[in-house]
């Protein structure tokens, strides 16, 4: 990986969508925040992701069990083959 602070808006959204899965690298989040600083846009986006994780944080997302969604994709099996 090439060590560069000065980064693109797209390698920026990139790396602002690790840093909200915490797989961003120390480097990747001292460039992210060097290109926030002079970028609008990328601000922004930076700012709605942040807001979305934490939304997605608070919520009570509840999904279907495995054996529940097996059972779901068996009867969609046998609908399809009927």
């Amino acid at each position: 990986m090439k060590l560069s602070l000065i980064i693109k808006c797209n390698e920026a959204t990139h790396v602002c969508d690790k840093a909200q899965y915490k797989e961003a690298s120390f480097w990747e989040k001292v460039s992210l925040n060097i290109h926030i600083i002079y970028c609008r846009l990328c601000r922004k986006h930076t700012i709605r992701n942040r807001k979305l994780t934490q939304a997605l944080k608070r919520s009570d997302i509840r999904t279907f069990p495995e054996e529940q969604k097996k059972i779901l994709k068996e009867r969609l099996r046998q609908e399809m083959i009927q």
